[in-house]
């Protein structure tokens, strides 16, 4: 039983985890939807919605906050390219929203497992 065991089972190991999110996250911000399973969208987008907050919380910040904060994005991302697009395109587009910048959207079920399938996308 699985008690007050947080979080989502999303299969594999810590580090095949780790990966995962890390890969979906990237997705995510270079095509700006994702068609995914509920549990993997729902595991990702609190992580994702926080790089979010981050980039546009840096702006208003001083010249070494807005490195420090570049430097947090890249370890969790590992990609400076992406980097740059979260904190030059993606995070001004929300510099008057607090939070809520994602939306989950139901597909269906999958053919092969009835697995359900959801559109995570970046709110306009």
């Amino acid at each position: 039983m699985r008690h007050q065991v947080a979080g989502f089972q999303t299969g594999g190991g810590k580090d095949r985890r780790a990966g995962m999110r890390r890969t979906l996250i990237k997705q995510l911000f270079e095509h700006e939807r994702i068609q995914t399973t509920k549990t993997r969208a729902l595991a990702i987008r609190g992580d994702a919605e926080r790089l979010i907050t981050l980039a546009r919380n840096s702006a208003k910040g001083s010249d070494i906050e807005k490195v420090n904060a570049r430097r947090l994005a890249a370890a969790r991302l590992g990609d400076t390219d992406l980097v740059k697009k979260l904190f030059d395109d993606i995070a001004p587009r929300y510099a008057n929203r607090n939070g809520g910048y994602t939306r989950i959207s139901k597909l269906g079920l999958r053919q092969g497992d009835s697995a359900e399938m959801v559109l995570l996308e970046l709110v306009e």
